[in-house]
Order: structure tokens, then sequence, then C-alpha cells
């Protein structure tokens, strides 16, 4: 078949020749991409049917009628004209694409979760009896699945395999052969120890994208184990989190972990559509400090300007504190260029969160003279304008302070929304669990688990028209072993149950070692 194929590129490279440049370049490129489509690895039947998908979206001459999923003909471009089905019902955005989920804890977990609500196949290793560990971990209910385990491991598939088992190792190969993408969180040097290098993983697939989360980047700390506070440390979180006075803060929001697993899961879809050019995959690495320190930019450019002199929207600055060498920590400061601070409202003797962040921007200042009962600031010249404002800060923030200690925090944002004075209720988890809004576009969702019942969850907080995400439970533990093993990688029956003689995909049999 190779050699049809090379003579129909070398006809249609000579009609080429005889065109326009502009024409001769077009054409180039649709030569380009036959051969791509034609150099799909057929060797398993997904792989085959993966080749034919791309064929679909090569330029034919024959007229073509709507296809299932929706698509037409090719369009000049080499891309399928648009579906003809209805929004959100041609197919899920990663509909096709296969995960091999190495991934355990939270940042790994939190890269394969996106990637599975969007509708890649997350096929999930665990260790037999035992799993990833959180799924034991931070227990509320005994005997189940922890949350931490559920809320990080929607829709995908769990099969338990040993890697130190012989036929395991087998079942790892035929797995990487058979997926897309490689996603591991191990501590650095272990997918390696295992005996799957870079270069063993592109022998035995060179189309796969291998995907690593690690603490640190090359260079003197890579080979460090990192965890989230770790990672909010060492990017630069920490040291400008807090109050001037007091001792660094680690943030609530996992920035660390899940915030590099949100990272990783963009450097994949990266990868992936890269590949539709070169053929092949490529290694994806995201270092946390590197993602908490991408997080932090606007510090990262603090810094910078602190060389110039002092950074005036700090509140210290108008307390004629002098600055030092780094960034201080700003307690509740902006940190954009618009002052604002958190402010009690009614009922904080009580509530620790009644409280609402107050933003003093400049376009809306005499709206919040007037709401304040302070109109004279409009034309006072210490009030006026920003730059006379940063040295009274603190006497501004007091003042106004007094007005929403006299209203509930929903309260103020009930009237300064229409006036376009930019404020947020300090809100806890029980109010964002009860928000009805929420509920409605799925950012928080009810999912029902056969062991442990209903519970909570976050949804997707990425909302596509045409490819709308489910929320299904996370797997029990090989709840999909035989599964996997029969339809995906194509073991017979008897196999099957070879397999698990074998211990591959079952524990130890702690009788027959005691007798032993």
């Amino acid at each position: 078949m190779a050699a049809p194929r090379k003579a129909k590129k070398k006809t249609t490279t000579a009609k080429a020749a005889s065109k326009p440049a502009a024409k001769r370049k077009a054409a180039g490129r649709a030569v380009i991409k036959k051969i791509v489509a034609l150099r799909t690895p057929k060797a398993a039947p997904r792989r085959a049917a993966t080749s034919k998908a791309v064929k679909k979206i090569v330029p034919s001459k024959a007229a073509s009628k709507a296809r299932p999923n929706g698509t037409r003909k090719a369009a000049g471009n080499g891309l399928p004209a648009p579906s003809s089905l209805p929004w959100g019902e041609a197919g899920k955005a990663l509909q096709g694409v296969r995960i091999l989920d190495f991934t355990h804890v939270q940042s790994g977990p939190t890269c394969t979760q996106l990637l599975a609500w969007f509708g890649a196949d997350v096929i999930k290793i665990e260790r037999p009896g035992v799993g990833d560990i959180t799924r034991g971990q931070l227990r509320d209910v005994p005997n189940v699945d922890s949350l931490y385990f559920t809320m990080l491991n929607h829709n995908k598939r769990s099969i338990t395999v040993d890697s130190k088992n012989p036929k395991g190792k087998e079942i790892i190969e035929r797995l990487i052969k058979e997926c897309d993408v490689l996603v591991e969180n191990f501590a650095p040097g272990a997918l390696d120890r295992m005996g799957f290098t870079f270069e063993r993983i592109n022998e035995l697939n060179p189309r796969m994208v291998v995907a690593s989360v690690k603490g640190f980047g090359p260079g003197p700390y890579e080979d460090c184990k990192v965890y989230e506070n770790v990672a909010q440390c060492a990017g630069g979180a920490a040291s400008t989190t807090g109050f001037r006075d007091g001792p660094p803060v680690v943030t609530g929001a996992q920035i660390g972990d899940s915030g590099t697993g949100l990272h990783l899961a963009l450097g994949i879809v990266c990868a992936l559509y890269q590949r539709n050019r070169t053929g092949r995959g490529q290694r994806v690495l995201a270092a946390m400090q590197d993602g908490v320190l991408n997080l932090c930019r606007v510090k990262l450019r603090d810094q910078q300007r602190l060389a110039h002199g002092p950074l005036k929207e700090y509140s210290q600055y108008g307390e004629d504190i002098p600055f030092g060498d780094a960034v201080p920590r700003a307690g509740n400061d902006s940190g954009g260029g618009q002052p604002g601070w958190i402010l009690k409202c009614k009922g904080w003797q009580t509530d620790p969160n009644a409280y609402v962040y107050f933003i003093t921007q400049a376009p809306v200042w005499e709206k919040i003279c007037d709401l304040i009962g302070k109109p004279e600031w409009k034309t006072d010249p210490d009030y006026a304008k920003p730059a006379a404002r940063l040295p009274r800060l603190r006497q501004i923030f007091d003042t106004i302070e007094a007005w929403t200690t006299t209203k509930t925090k929903f309260e103020v944002m009930e009237i300064c929304n229409p006036l376009d004075i930019p404020v947020g209720p300090i809100l806890s988890m029980k109010e964002l669990a009860e928000e009805r809004s929420l509920r409605d576009t799925g950012t928080v969702v009810e999912v029902d688990h056969p062991t442990r019942g209903k519970y909570l969850t976050v949804g997707n907080p990425i909302k596509l028209s045409d490819s709308v995400s489910e929320v299904k439970r996370s797997p029990l533990l090989g709840e999909h072993t035989d599964e996997i093993l029969t339809q995906v990688l194509g073991y017979s029956e008897n196999e099957l149950a070879e397999i698990k003689a074998s211990g591959a995909i079952t524990p130890a049999d702690k009788p027959r070692a005691e007798a032993a």
C-alpha cells in the first residue's frame, strides 16, 4: 500500500509545479496533511480507528453526506465543515484521547480529572489492594473512599496492576501502546526505576505524550520532594502573603498542587495539538515551584518596581514605614493599582466571615464619597485625586468601614453593584455549598456514590458551549480491570484467567504468604 501512496504524492507535486506560487504552497500543505494522516500507526484496533478518524479530516474529491457526528466534507483548509448537530451534541472536546494515569494524591489527579471532564478516556493505574493513598486519607465515613479521593478522580476508570510483576509490566507496556498520553507525579526518578524511561516509552509508542508534575524544575533542588505548602513557600506565595508584622502565611487555595495540575493539563493539550502536525509525542513538565511563581507574577512585577522607589499602593507607604529590598507582605492590600481592603460588616462580632472586600476604584470615587457621607472629599485636594489619597488609605478605609458595619455583606453588594463600585463578600464554604447559582452552572455538583452515598464536589470550572461536562462518580478500586484488559487490550478470557493467577492484578495472598 505504501507504493501507490508515494506515486500519488509525486503526481500531486508534479501538478502543483505548474501552478502559481501561492497555489503550489496550498497544494504542498495538502500533501503534507495527507502524509501525516497516512503515517498514523495501525498496529492495534484502536490505532486503526484513530487513523480512520484522521483521514476523515483530509479533503476528499468525493461528495459526502453528513457524518454521524454531524460533520460534513472537509473545507479547503483541511478542517471539517461545521457540524450540523445541535450545540453540545457533537461529542466531547477530547473524545478519542486515551490517558494512562499514573498519578496520585492531588496535583496529577487534578490534571487528569480535568481531561476526563472534557471527554478523554482516563485509565487510572493503581496498586492492587491499596490504590491511591488518598482513598484512605482524611476519611469522614469509615471503610469507604474518602472525599479527598472522590473529589479528584471523577470520570475515570480504575485498573489494578502490580508493576513489579512480569505480567503486570507486560500489561503496562500494552497500555502504553494503546494510549495517547501518560501522566505521572511520582517522586523524581521513580518512573525510570520502574523501567519506563522516556526513551523506552517513546520506543513502545512514538506518538505518546509523557507528562509529569515535579516539585522543582532542573537545577539544584530537582531531586527534592515537594508538597502543597512547600511549593507555595518555594514559589514566592508565602513570602508575600500575610501581614507586614507577622510570619509568612500559606493560602487556603491549593495553588501548588491543583494549580500545577491545571498548568500540566494545558501543556498536554498543546502537545496533542502539535502532534497533529509532527506525528510524534514529547515530554511535558510542570514544576510546582514554576506554577506557583506564575500565579505570583504580580509580586515579581513589584519586586522590579521596588528598585525604582516605594510601592505607593501598599498601605505601609501611607504609614511612612520604609520598604526593604524585597516585596513585603501586604495584608489585604489590593494586588493591582486600585487600593482595596477587607472591611467589617454588620454582625462581624459573631460571624467570622461578615466582611467585604471594598475597592476604591478611581472612576467611581465620587460615588463612594456620596455613599459614605463624605461629599466634601470629592473636591478636597487631599482626597480628590488618587495620588493624594495614597498616603491616607488607612483613614479612608476606616471611614468606609464605619459605613459597612451598618450593613450586611450582601446589603453592601446590593447597594454598591448598581453604582459600579467593586465589592465582594467574604463567602464561607458553607455559603458556597448552598449557593443555588453554582448548582445551576455545574460548578458545585451533587454526586451519588455506591458506597458513601451522596456528596458535593466542585465540577468543571471551564465551561465549553459545544462540550458540556458531566461529573461522574470516581471509580472503586480496580472496578474496570477486567473491562480494560479485555476490551482495550484484547486479552481473551483464558488469558485473563492466567493474568489473575499470576498475581499481576490482585493483592498478595496473605494466607499463602504466612504458610510459606
